[in-house]
């Protein structure tokens, strides 16, 4: 079993980082959309790899997982983006709690099928960028909260996204 990742993040939204280089204040909100479909296509070529499904050590997480992983953190951030746009800007809805690593041991992600997780993340990657792309310009600052009391703008959650796709295809990378 691999340790649960248990570091905030939200970090990210204020300096680079060391590991994979993503820079959150460096991001155009319009680029969003282009950047998510990248990085998910270089975890989808990723899945293509004949060891895909294996761990390169026992505290790693396969090519895989992380694809499933981020196939559904793609669904969850999409899900956050219509949970503030549906609000009209005087609360800041709470996001429900998340717990990635339980997630993967439900779900089992080292034992789903490659090309459908290729497959679902095309098309969760797909509908998270054109949502992003829909917001209106006048909507980028309506605000979420996390239950530890983050709060994210429109923008500032595009960007913490972005970052996990980053950083996990930095991860797979060959």
């Amino acid at each position: 079993m691999i340790a649960p990742d248990t570091k905030n993040w939200t970090w990210v939204l204020d300096r680079a980082c060391a590991e994979c280089g993503y820079d959150a204040q460096a991001v155009d909100y319009a680029a969003l959309p282009e950047l998510t479909l990248a990085a998910t296509a270089r975890i989808g070529a990723a899945l293509q790899r004949a060891d895909a499904h294996v761990r390169p050590d026992e505290h790693t997480w396969s090519v895989l997982e992380y694809a499933a992983h981020v196939r559904d953190v793609c669904r969850l951030f999409d899900t956050r983006l219509a949970l503030m746009l549906a609000g009209d800007g005087a609360v800041a809805p709470q996001f429900e709690n998340w717990d990635q690593d339980a997630t993967a041991v439900a779900e089992r992600y080292g034992e789903q099928d490659p090309a459908v997780v290729a497959a679902e993340l095309s098309v969760a990657a797909e509908q998270v960028a054109a949502a992003f792309a829909a917001v209106p310009a006048d909507r980028l600052e309506l605000r979420g909260a996390r239950s530890d009391g983050s709060l994210f703008t429109v923008t500032s959650l595009g960007r913490y996204f972005l970052h996990d796709l980053a950083h996990h295809a930095y991860d797979v990378r060959g």
